[in-house]
């Protein structure tokens, strides 16, 4: 796919540089070569090539033009333009427009909207630098003998590289969970509860990108939006199967956060209840001495200091002292305190 630099309007420095790829073959699978959208706008004329578009960072002139060329429903230019999408798949005017999410961990879950716009004849993607197609395992022999088999093949390439790179960001989360479990069991801390707290929050956020997904793919193998080849309908079937894995291994972690906040919640209950029984053993042991000492007042300890106390009043004192020691061993044998 050959880059070329957008015409519509002048980037800002700070704005990530667009990129266009073009792939276009004929009815016998040879490479064809255009040269840009100028190009490509003459070539879309001819009935025998199929296209694939790939729009990278690209910006709302370009959006228009390509979908000038290409004859897409404005509603789709909108959406795509828009980018802040849910997973979906819906026709108009004989396209499907498919969106989708690659995910990435870095530190916690990013995903990256893609667009797909599929036709008879053509594929257009559009995204951002969080997914590169080419870089995927699918598409790193070439997208010509893909595309060569129809772009709803292509789009099922695809698709699968992208619902495959969830399974290395379930991974990482479930080391993150275990990772936490650990730390709840050892020792817990306010760091911990509020990395519970975002974990589950990015548990929903997944399922509410993966589970339309599902979906999608459920209509897209029951031929509900066409497009589709009849002998292509298994390898979207596939992917549908993966996801429900995918969706299914979501419930599951966010049982796992659940009930790693549980166990948080009931170890700080213990901590508490072990911090109120050790302050009441330690109160049993001083309202003991502190009641015999009130019970003789404050005016014998000048006596007592001068020597002048008479012998019962060391006896009550030892006496007291023992008791509450005692009392003290028995708690701690009872590990109150």
């Amino acid at each position: 796919m050959e880059p070329e630099p957008t015409r519509s309007s002048p980037p800002s420095p700070s704005d990530p540089e667009e990129r266009i790829g073009i792939v276009a073959i004929d009815v016998g699978g040879r490479p064809v070569e255009i040269d840009g959208l100028d190009g490509l706008e003459i070539a879309v004329r001819d009935p025998d090539l199929r296209f694939w578009l790939d729009l990278a960072n690209t910006r709302p002139g370009t959006v228009a033009r390509v979908s000038g060329i290409l004859g897409l429903h404005p509603l789709v230019t909108e959406n795509i333009t828009e980018r802040h999408q849910r997973a979906k798949a819906e026709r108009l005017d004989g396209s499907i427009h498919l969106v989708m999410f690659a995910l990435a961990y870095e530190g916690e879950v990013v995903p990256s909207e893609i667009d797909f716009v599929l036709s008879d004849r053509s594929l257009l993607s559009v995204h951002d630098d969080g997914w590169d197609p080419r870089s995927t395992p699918q598409l790193r022999r070439g997208a010509d003998g893909l595309l060569a088999q129809g772009p709803d093949y292509l789009l099922y390439a695809m698709a699968d590289a992208i619902v495959d790179g969830y399974f290395p960001v379930l991974d990482r989360l479930t080391d993150e969970i275990d990772e936490l479990q650990d730390q709840v069991i050892e020792r817990t801390s306010s760091w911990t509860l509020q990395r519970l707290f975002v974990l589950k929050r990015e548990l929903i956020a997944l399922r509410r990108a993966t589970s339309p997904t599902r979906e999608i793919f459920n209509q897209l193998t029951n031929r509900e939006l066409g497009l589709i080849k009849p002998e292509h309908v298994i390898y979207f079937r596939d992917v549908y199967d993966h996801l429900i894995r995918v969706t299914d291994e979501l419930d599951n972690y966010r049982e796992l956060v659940s009930g790693t906040l549980d166990v948080y919640l009931t170890s700080v209950n213990n901590n508490l209840s072990l911090i109120m029984k050790r302050l009441t053993g330690a109160t049993v042991v001083l309202a003991g001495i502190g009641a015999v000492a009130g019970i003789f007042g404050m005016s014998e300890a000048g006596l007592a200091f001068s020597g002048g106390e008479a012998i019962g009043f060391w006896v009550v004192a030892i006496a007291t002292v023992v008791v509450a020691a005692g009392v003290a061993l028995f708690l701690r044998r009872i590990d109150w305190i």
